[in-house]
């Protein structure tokens, strides 16, 4: 819908094919969501399509909006050219006006002024059109003489149309000499002082999409589906990745941690304008010592050339850096300096979610339009980024930075401080300032507010917002690159890196600005200050998604599920101060048809035991022999592959064991090859790989084994972001149900927090409800892992008596939940499961022939 409650037309969305009524649906939904500047949560399934309606419904809209600005431009131009340009109309004005002369002067002047501004917007949107226009035609580009628009010429002749004199007053002339300034931001200032090369790459911000998502394969997935897309041609796209991803300096990237390579990089481009500053400063002697090495890949022309590619075609991660290592360009910082003229952005959450990082990038959200993809855990995220930890190190902080305050003497004397605050919190002794420190003896875990942390470490009378600002900003010593010890004063000290020791400092001091009401500080002692560690807690993360709420014109949330939808808007969207009325839902079923899901829930087993896996029960030898006899069961009468997700490690831990000793596992490993998440991630492709392999061997050989078994954990490694589509997940069993530990200090004080701060519902308190939505989301998560595209088929079976509760089967996604069946004794659950193998068999048949008549 558009701003006339005009039903949008479908010939407005370009697709690569006829999309799904669902598509069109959520296409609609998305266009109205941004044209009337809404807070969106848009739910759609895995395997429906969401990524292409996001691009399409997306790009169909800024592409309009950018067409009407135009067309108003052109009018408004046209209509006050002829105004200003019509002498009858000039002398209409001043005659009929019984205002003094200078109110009718500056009533002209203003109405000039903002015709100037509004003709200089247009020329710049005109110019940038047809760079980009050469760009894509591949037309060489020229970087030797400065870039010099004609704005000023134009507006100069529009104000001499207006202009009656031949001569003003000086007071005129400095008007009209503000009239056609160019505006120079304090960070082009700063660029310019600093490298007049970089005078081209100051760009404005055009209106644009930020496209953020979890991970890198989920950004470069859409990245891709963008290249597919009818907007590929005429769309410029920029991914921003960090420099661990991007950059292609092969002495930087061996470093390894993320931190090491900033340090690295950052100092290569402080070495770079020290030299740019001494080849400027005529007869100063260069200092004897080697030369401070500069990044080869960072000059100002490779830059220009690479910002221009990357804008004319769409490139995901892996061809920037092709493209960089092809032009010697850094794809790093070229990509910054696509941004302001980008249309659509990829971006990760944190570039986006945390202020210090936005800045950083160059991410400017004044009026735009910011898409949140895969946001089930955003409340999650959002805590996560905010929340900062320091351990093992601080008495390091301390000798390393000691070694400076020669040099920063008064910085360094309040960071010292500080830190023996941070050591007294945790119980230590500490006079660093006399290179003196002992450990701490006591043990426990403490959790205190802002305020009382910062007397406890009688540091109260520390202005933290002066610290950072005079240390971390000005002085940049947290980001300066130490020589470890023994290397002090070597040639070699320049290519020895240590990670820069203050960073996870500065962050936490960041941390204690916040509000005392809204985080707690955590200081968990382990007998030494080697294993103690200080955290803290964020318990209000909407103070944080505020910001991007009222900068943007618009916010999309989406994701495959993101039911409890209530709750989510409670903690996060209406406690950042939006109202009802700004906020839109939409939800849409899955294009599957009926038959192809088998959602169960189990109350009892085989032999007739309740299932019921709370932490008093789950542990007894009964209720793991009866959840042995289910999935043998279910491996009996389902081919291929079975996926069994537990709600802890510890507890796929304890019954794999008792089923080792029972002979239970060996029963199972006559029917399927079983697999177990693996402990490290790097083991994960491997485990799958070698899952996927037996599958395939077993639908090819026909022999004893029917499939592969896979022994996964809620929220680990396997429950999200994993796709068992197809033979890899016919079959998905939930053993228990995955609550968190209420014990934690941690989501104990979450609890309160939501308890003191949110209205109760439904009779329940907001930390209960935290704790049921916790658990729903996760299996959530883990039971979409199967169903992935239109002809996919599973079954789900819930083993737990708790999941037939209505107000847990609420929480499922609604495509599943209406399709859900609860049984109280096994026979009649394992009859439907039996059915569906046979019917399997005919939907496998049908689905192919499909496939090969339609060729998709």
């Amino acid at each position: 819908y558009n701003n006339s409650d005009q039903k949008v037309s479908l010939a407005q969305f370009p697709f690569p094919y006829q999309p799904y009524n669902i598509q069109e649906e959520f296409m609609q939904a998305l266009y109205s969501a941004l044209d009337q500047g809404k807070v969106g949560i848009f739910e759609s399934p895995t395997g429906t399509g969401k990524s292409l309606s996001l691009i399409c419904g997306a790009l169909s809209w800024l592409t309009d909006y950018e067409e009407k600005k135009r067309q108003e431009a052109a009018a408004l131009l046209q209509e006050g050219e002829t105004t200003l340009s019509t002498p009858a109309a000039q002398s209409s004005i001043t005659g009929s006006s019984a205002e003094p002369d200078w109110i009718t002067d500056f009533v002209q002047k203003k109405a000039e002024r903002d015709l100037v501004s509004k003709l200089k917007d247009e020329l710049k949107r005109k110019k940038r059109e047809e760079r980009l226009e050469m760009i894509r035609n591949n037309v060489q580009l020229k970087y030797a003489l400065k870039r010099k628009s004609c704005e000023e010429d134009e507006a100069f002749k529009l104000l001499q149309l207006s202009k009656e004199e031949k001569v003003e007053a000086q007071g005129d002339q400095e008007d009209e000499e503000l009239i056609v300034a160019e505006y120079e931001s304090d960070d082009e200032a700063k660029s310019k002082t600093e490298d007049d090369e970089d005078d081209d790459l100051v760009e404005e911000h055009v209106t644009k999409i930020y496209y953020c998502s979890r991970t890198h394969s989920q950004l470069a997935q859409f990245v891709h589906e963008v290249q597919k897309s009818p907007f590929s041609k005429d769309i410029s796209l920029v991914t921003l990745g960090s420099r661990q991803n991007l950059c292609i300096n092969e002495e930087v990237r061996r470093l390894g941690s993320i931190q090491r390579i900033n340090d690295r990089c950052l100092e290569m481009q402080k070495n770079k304008h020290g030299e740019k500053k001494q080849h400027h400063d005529e007869g100063v002697k260069r200092k004897r010592g080697p030369a401070k090495s500069v990044c080869p890949y960072n000059k100002a022309s490779a830059l220009h050339q690479m910002r221009d590619e990357v804008l004319g075609t769409v490139h995901d991660i892996e061809q920037l850096l092709k493209l960089g290592k092809e032009t010697h360009s850094c794809p790093y910082y070229a990509s910054r300096l696509a941004v302001p003229p980008a249309q659509l952005v990829v971006l990760p959450y944190q570039m986006v979610l945390h202020e210090a990082t936005r800045k950083a990038a160059g991410v400017q959200l004044k009026g735009q339009v910011v898409i949140i993809d895969e946001a089930h855990n955003l409340s999650d995220t959002l805590s996560c980024i905010h929340s900062h930890k320091i351990e093992s190190q601080l008495t390091q902080y301390a000798d390393r930075y000691n070694r400076l305050k020669a040099k920063n003497l008064m910085y360094i004397k309040q960071i010292l401080f500080v830190i023996e605050g941070l050591v007294r919190a945790l119980g230590g002794e500490c006079f660093l300032l006399n290179d003196y420190c002992q450990s701490t003896t006591q043990t426990g875990t403490e959790m205190l507010t802002i305020n009382n942390f910062l007397f406890k470490a009688q540091i109260d009378n520390i202005n933290l917002f002066k610290v950072l600002q005079r240390y971390f900003e000005k002085s940049m010593v947290s980001r300066k690159v130490i020589p470890s010890a023994g290397q002090q004063g070597s040639a070699e000290s320049e290519k020895v890196l240590s990670a820069s020791p203050m960073m996870q400092v500065e962050g936490f001091f960041m941390a204690l600005t916040n509000s005392n009401t809204d985080g707690r500080v955590v200081v968990h002692r382990q007998g030494t200050l080697s294993e103690s560690s200080v955290k803290f807690l964020l318990l209000n993360p909407a103070v944080h998604f505020a910001q991007v709420l009222k900068e943007c014109r618009a916010v999309i949330i989406a994701g495959g599920t993101m039911q409890p939808v209530s709750d989510f808007k409670q903690e996060l969207l209406f406690s950042a101060g939006v109202g009802e009325e700004r906020i839109t839902e939409f939800s849409c079923g899955h294009v599957i048809p009926p038959g192809n899901i088998l959602p169960l829930v189990l109350c009892s087993g085989p032999s007739g035991q309740e299932l019921d896996f709370t932490f008093q029960n789950r542990d007894s030898p009964r209720m793991m022999d009866e959840t042995g006899r289910i999935l043998s069961n279910v491996c009996n009468v389902v081919p291929g592959g079975v996926v069994c997700f537990f709600p802890s490690y510890e507890y796929s831990r304890r019954i794999i064991s008792h089923w080792e000793a029972s002979g239970a596992l060996a029963r199972l490993a006559n029917k399927k090859k079983i697999f177990q998440e693996p402990k490290k991630a790097n083991q994960v492709e491997q485990v799958l790989s070698e899952f996927t392999r037996c599958i395939q061997r077993c639908a090819q050989d026909g022999g004893g084994l029917t499939g592969a078994l896979l022994f996964s954990v809620v929220g680990g490694k396997m429950s999200e972001g994993i796709n068992f589509s197809d033979e890899l997940g016919r079959c998905v069993v939930m053993v228990g149900m995955p609550y968190p530990n209420i014990k934690s200090p941690e989501l104990q004080e979450k609890m309160s927090y939501l308890d003191r701060h949110l209205p109760h519902s439904q009779g329940r308190s907001p930390g209960q409800a935290l704790i049921e939505n916790l658990c729903m989301k996760a299996v959530n998560q883990s039971i979409g892992r199967a169903i992935r595209h239109r002809g996919d088929y599973s079954s789900i079976v819930l083993c737990d008596r708790r999941y037939s509760r209505p107000a847990t089967l609420s929480k499922l996604p609604t495509w599943i939940k209406d399709r859900t069946s609860t049984h109280t004794t096994f026979g009649p659950a394992f009859g439907a499961l039996r059915k569906v193998r046979n019917k399997s068999y005919y939907v496998q048949y049908v689905h192919s022939k499909h496939c090969i008549m339609t060729n998709t």
